[in-house]
């Protein structure tokens, strides 16, 4: 990511407001109507030409901007301004219908047809030459318009054609891993071919992990997963370079699916590659939604550097492609726009401006529903303008850093899709997020970061099954250690190397020596034993029965925090009573603890807390918040700018009574803090 060459706005102290809008979706006089609707409801900007392709290009030999013109202007006049997508997300059906050759081929080796979105391949260079063509001829006429104040480079890069297994993809793979490996023996080394007879003899014999008749080289499918992330990263640097070029100054973006429902591709590589960071998400309904979307929240701030971004896309109330498609709580859409916003978010817009009345999203929500203006929804629309407009002094603002940090690897959470892991059931980012759980019920902050992030700044640092280290990775690991920072982390961590390579010697593999403890074999656990800790501050804990190891310590600066207790489920796994369960080993400054189960929730916060406490890190929230907020920092040049997410336990009551309790007062309209509600708080510093 580099520097705005200036703010996307013509407005440069205002929040953004607004929606993907598709206007060729209705007839003319519909768009009078919307951009009333837009200035009532407070809309700043618009997405424009997402999926505008077919309309723009109707013929391989024929163009029509005649529309987009009138639209533009239309905005323009009205004060709105646009954030101009490059339409490159689906191609049209003239373009798939002369070479099939573009569309993308999966796992199984079938083609994804036209008919759906996003059916093009990465690697294709035909597919490319028509995207560019399409991409320079936006640039060309409306490159200085001054109503464009950002571009949008295609549409969620890494979704349904992420992962292309077709022979454009098998020629592009082996190029990029000859970049990659010295030679093949290089690679062959790495990915271990000797195992099932696998060794290459020529760069020509390696294709994509296609379907097999067992479990593909997980080497192989990891690099071929950075391949892929780098295929879409190319194509975006290839039409990021002509609006550069071309629109000079007007910053660009794509907006990345940093969320639980998307498990693709390596985002924190992507950092450096846009003018701005924007990101899509959408609440996981039910219980532990609104930590999740935290989580993700602050997972995009830490690719953009602390820095502002956009929230490009999420929802007013329901969406559509999930089984079950529940709307949002009176007061949710609210509550999640002004979380994003605690968070770093200078731009909070929805998918879409007005809700489809036919297509593959005709059951999303929008801004404008079906029922129209005269709705529940868009009366919270039009209040949560209002109330955006009332925040401005927010935007700009950097988040402030947490005092501790939760290690997020995306590698690793793509590694954990395969199927030959000690336990399958596993599921990374989900325990990621209860760990981040933890930390608000201890009323703390904690920022969600990639191990390519500076860990040292932290004085606490979390790291839940970080199964990939390299041996980089561990060494600042260390480093960090020694020069304060308190590190916790737990089984199955540190096993494997860059290319999934086991390290060999004991477990936790990488981390052993910073860890002083050795581990020489895991021992998952069959649903439905429950194994108990002692120690610490309750007599004993439970235990999910999911995991345990004999822990010996090999140093003498550990010691013991947590023993398996004498119980018939410790027996049947193979332990003593009095096996280490958790160790802290002080190293330098800072400790390094290790946790070799899975430790139920009450267990892992009381844990937890006692390590924080011997960090000398206290709470971020006063008693009565600790515990029922998630709290968000942004760091004006005069006051820190406090978010309080209510977490749905419990009403916390007036607003101005819980702005009080930071020395704050409240910024926008909010009167209280019930269930469903958020507040910004400006404390001034001293």
């Amino acid at each position: 990511m580099t520097a705005f060459p200036r703010r996307p706005s013509r407005d440069d102290s205002a929040l953004h407001y607004g929606a993907d809008y598709n206007p060729e979706q209705w007839p003319r006089e519909t768009w009078r109507e919307d951009i009333a609707l837009m200035q009532e409801a407070g809309v700043t900007v618009v997405t424009l030409a997402v999926f505008s392709w077919a309309r723009i290009q109707p013929t391989e030999d024929t163009w029509d901007f005649t529309w987009l013109d009138e639209i533009i202007d239309m905005l323009s006049k009205a004060g709105i301004d646009v954030d101009l997508a490059t339409s490159t997300a689906s191609p049209p059906a003239w373009l798939t219908m002369k070479h099939p050759e573009v569309l993308p081929v999966t796992y199984d080796g079938h083609i994804l047809w036209q008919g759906g979105r996003q059916h093009w391949r990465p690697t294709s260079p035909l597919f490319r030459q028509y995207a560019l063509e399409v991409t320079r001829r936006l640039a060309e006429r409306y490159g200085h318009n001054p109503a464009v104040v950002a571009w949008h480079v295609n549409n969620e890069l890494g979704g349904a054609n992420v992962f292309d297994y077709s022979d454009d993809a098998a020629a592009a793979f082996r190029a990029w891993l000859r970049g990659h490996y010295d030679d093949l023996e290089d690679l062959n080394a790495a990915w271990g071919t000797s195992f099932w007879s696998q060794h290459y003899a020529r760069w020509e014999e390696i294709l994509p992990p296609r379907q097999a008749g067992a479990q593909n080289n997980p080497g192989q499918v990891l690099d071929f997963q950075r391949f892929s992330g780098d295929a879409l990263r190319d194509h975006l640097a290839a039409e990021t370079a002509i609006l550069h070029e071309l629109s000079p100054g007007v910053p660009v973006t794509t907006n990345l699916m940093l969320a639980a429902n998307y498990q693709s591709i390596d985002y924190s590589a992507w950092a450096r590659d846009t003018d701005f960071i924007s990101n899509d998400h959408y609440l996981l309904p039910g219980e532990g939604g609104i930590e999740e979307l935290a989580f993700s929240a602050s997972a995009t701030s830490a690719i953009a550097d602390g820095e502002p971004w956009w929230l490009m896309e999420h929802a007013t109330s329901a969406v559509n492609w999930r089984t079950v498609n529940p709307a949002k709580r009176p007061g949710q859409l609210r509550r999640d726009s002004l979380t994003h916003l605690g968070h770093g978010a200078d731009a909070i817009c929805f998918f879409q401006w007005r809700a489809s009345a036919a297509g593959g999203e005709r059951f999303h929500s929008a801004m404008v529903p079906h029922a129209g203006r005269h709705s529940r929804v868009f009366r919270e629309v039009t209040a949560l303008g209002r109330e955006l407009r009332s925040l401005r002094e927010v935007a700009g603002s950097p988040s402030l850093p947490a005092r501790c940090a939760l290690v997020f690897d995306y590698e690793t959470w793509l590694l954990f899709q395969g199927d030959s892991m000690p336990d399958n059931r596993i599921e990374y980012r989900e325990e990621l997020v209860r760990w981040y759980r933890v930390f608000a019920d201890l009323g703390l902050r904690v920022d969600v970061v990639c191990p390519q992030n500076d860990l040292a700044r932290y004085d606490f640092l979390a790291a839940p099954l970080l199964h990939l280290v390299p041996s980089t990775l561990a060494a600042r690991l260390r480093e960090a250690v020694e020069s304060g920072t308190h590190l916790v982390t737990t089984y199955f961590s540190g096993i494997a190397d860059e290319h999934a390579r086991v390290y060999l010697g004991g477990y936790p593999g990488a981390l052993r020596g910073l860890l002083g403890v050795r581990v020489d074999e895991m021992r998952p656990l069959l649903d439905g034993t429950t194994l108990m800790v002692d120690g610490g501050g309750t007599m004993a804990n439970g235990l999910a029965g999911s995991w345990c190891e004999p822990v010996e310590i090999v140093s003498p600066e550990v010691e013991v925090l947590r023993t398996y207790s004498d119980c018939q489920d410790t027996l049947k796994a193979g332990l003593q009573p009095g096996t280490p369960a958790v160790t802290r080993r002080t190293l330098g400054r800072g400790s390094a603890a290790y946790v070799s189960t899975r430790l139920e929730h009450s267990a892992l916060s009381d844990l937890l807390a006692e390590l924080i406490a011997r960090a000398g890190i206290t709470a971020d929230l006063p008693t009565p918040l600790a515990g029922e907020v998630i709290a968000s920092v942004r760091r004006g040049d005069q006051a820190d700018y406090w978010t309080l997410t209510n977490r749905g336990r419990v009403d916390l009551g007036p607003a101005d009574d819980v702005a009080a309790l930071l020395g704050g007062t409240v910024l926008g309209g909010a009167h209280t803090l019930g269930l469903d509600d958020a507040i910004v708080v400006r404390v001034p510093r001293r």
